[in-house]
């Protein structure tokens, strides 16, 4: 079999699932597009601000679509590229496109709050802190990973350094153009992107090179600034233009990989236990993660994104598209490495890590183009840099909000008022994430943690939606296209964390053995109240009229 038939069987099932699965996910969630949207009720011009459709799905690909997807399938791929690819497709239209899509929804019923309010009010106030704390947690160690990321890729790739701060200044400037000056966004996008990929030949031509140290300080300085700066003026037209940077390599590999048309080398399938990775369950869908289906995109969905829709018909297409074309990023990532025999990926993986492997597998296809492999090699990298820092600074944003409501929840649930004002407002919450997830980057212990990222992030896909399913329930919707997914993740996280917890106190690394331990209580005891709450409504829940329901 070649790599072009595998990428054509890809399109059609993502394209199938986004004209079916996604009407159904649509015509059931009651997508409703004279509704009025958080952001037009409750517009604030600092975090409510409706956002063309084109503009938002930018941001919320760019934000949802970091690293992760290309290092996981790559390093998936041990197992063989059935099992990855089977996984990628199905994960992603009917585990991860009906998790991002629902999330959306709930939260757009919620005022554009969190995946914890919606918890609140179905599930009580005990799990919407848990889940607050939890994701205040995963959060911290997201901006403490990609920083750290970032920051050896700027190092070591100085050329994306200067690339990306002119980004930031082309973005600000961006910004300026659409909502002070109103300009028109085709004519504002054709010079922005013409100014965008001038920036990756500026850098290639100016690299700036200082150390690892002082990009950690000056990521967390940019990232605090970018948290408190208005959506409109850096987030929303940053990350827009910056998902061109991502269109253009995966337009450019998808052609690449048509005209060489490679064979596939690496076997099929390798075995049920991998010597690297483990028992395919549950560290093939761990492994995979965003590529197939992200606790993280709830969070961005009803962070920022829930909070920026101009219209609901525009949810399938940024939600639940978007989740499909992270799943299309996750299978031109597997291609870069399914040309490998199994020996040279394993050692290849080993010695250069997914990113770089990635890289110069793309690379390869663009030379097909007449682009030098140098010059695709070095182009994959930017993108993916890119792309990191964009996730960087939205989970920064996403801590702040996630702060902000633990508080005012605790604030509510000892007195019944709001808590202090300094907890509220948008520098508190900045400067504890940058704080903390700073600390955490510059202690190294990250590395440390890095493992059971992968564990963490399912589960809290699982628990987003666990949240949506009591939310349905509620309303007295049995919801079976959210439970069936979050009954299956629920089972590979909470095995995952069981045998990451006995691994890690037999090698005698008891931080990771505590950690695991506590996320699995965490995920039990979310499980148990929703499952009172369920009950509940069984036995006679509150009933709403259609109209009102979705």
């Amino acid at each position: 079999m070649n790599v072009a038939l595998m990428l054509l069987i890809a399109l059609l099932a993502l394209a199938a699932g986004y004209i079916f699965y996604g009407r159904y996910l649509s015509r059931t969630l009651g997508i409703a597009p004279d509704r009025e949207t958080p952001a037009h009720t409750m517009t604030d011009g600092v975090d409510y601000v409706p956002a063309k459709a084109p503009v938002l799905f930018g941001h919320h690909f760019a934000s949802i679509a970091g690293a992760a997807p290309i290092i996981g399938p790559v390093t998936a791929a041990l197992f063989g590229w059935v099992p990855v690819f089977l996984w990628i497709l199905i994960g992603s239209i009917f585990l991860g496109g009906t998790h991002d899509m629902s999330s959306l929804v709930a939260s757009l019923r919620h005022k554009g709050r969190s995946i914890g309010e919606v918890i609140e009010e179905n599930i009580g106030i005990s799990g919407k802190n848990l889940f607050l704390i939890f994701s205040l947690s995963t959060l911290i160690l997201v901006v403490a990973v990609f920083a750290s990321i970032v920051a050896k890729t700027f190092n070591n790739t100085p050329e994306a350094a200067t690339a990306s701060i002119l980004f930031i200044v082309l973005a600000l400037a961006f910004g300026q153009i659409l909502y002070r000056w109103k300009l028109p966004l085709g004519p504002s996008t054709v010079v922005g992107v013409i100014l965008l990929f001038s920036s990756v030949w500026v850098g290639v031509r100016f690299p700036i090179q200082m150390s690892e140290g002082f990009w950690i300080v000056a990521l967390f300085v940019y990232v605090f600034l970018a948290s408190v700066t208005p959506v409109w003026a850096l987030l929303q037209p940053r990350d827009y233009l910056n998902s061109f940077l991502l269109y253009a390599l995966l337009i450019s590999a998808i052609l690449g990989i048509i005209i060489t048309n490679p064979e596939i080398q690496l076997p099929a399938f390798t075995g049920f236990n991998n010597e690297v990775l483990g028992p395919i369950f549950p560290l093939l869908f761990v492994t995979v993660a965003c590529g197939a289906i992200s606790g993280f995109h709830s969070l961005v969905a009803s962070g920022t994104t829930a909070k920026q829709l101009d219209n609901e018909k525009n949810a399938r297409v940024i939600a639940y598209g978007g989740m499909l074309t992270e799943g299309l990023l996750a299978v031109v990532a597997l291609s870069t490495v399914a040309i490998l025999t199994r020996g040279i990926h394993a050692v290849r993986l080993d010695e250069v890590g997914p990113v770089t492997l990635f890289s110069r597998g793309v690379g390869n296809f663009l030379a097909s183009l007449g682009i030098d492999p140098v010059v695709g090699t070095s182009f994959a990298a930017l993108a993916v840099s890119a792309f990191a820092l964009t996730t960087l600074d939205t989970a920064t944003r996403l801590g702040r909000y996630a702060f902000a409501e633990l508080f005012d929840s605790i604030g509510h649930h000892r007195s019944g008022q709001r808590p202090l004002a300094w907890s509220q407002n948008r520098w508190t919450g900045t400067a504890f994430m940058v704080i903390v997830s700073g600390a955490l980057a510059f202690s190294g212990r990250w590395e440390v943690i890095w493992p059971i990222f992968g564990s963490a992030n399912q589960l809290l896909a699982a628990l987003a939606l666990l949240a949506v399913s009591a939310w349905l329930a509620h309303l007295g919707r049995r919801a079976l296209f959210t439970r069936i997914p979050m009954y299956f993740m629920f089972a590979v996280t909470l095995t995952a964390l069981i045998k990451f917890s006995y691994d890690n106190i037999i090698q005698r690394h008891y931080f990771l053995g505590l950690l695991s331990v506590l996320l699995f209580v965490l995920a039990v005891v979310l499980a148990i109240l929703s499952y009172q709450s369920l009950r509940q409504d069984r036995s006679g829940g509150r009933q709403e009229p259609p109209s009102e329901i979705l």
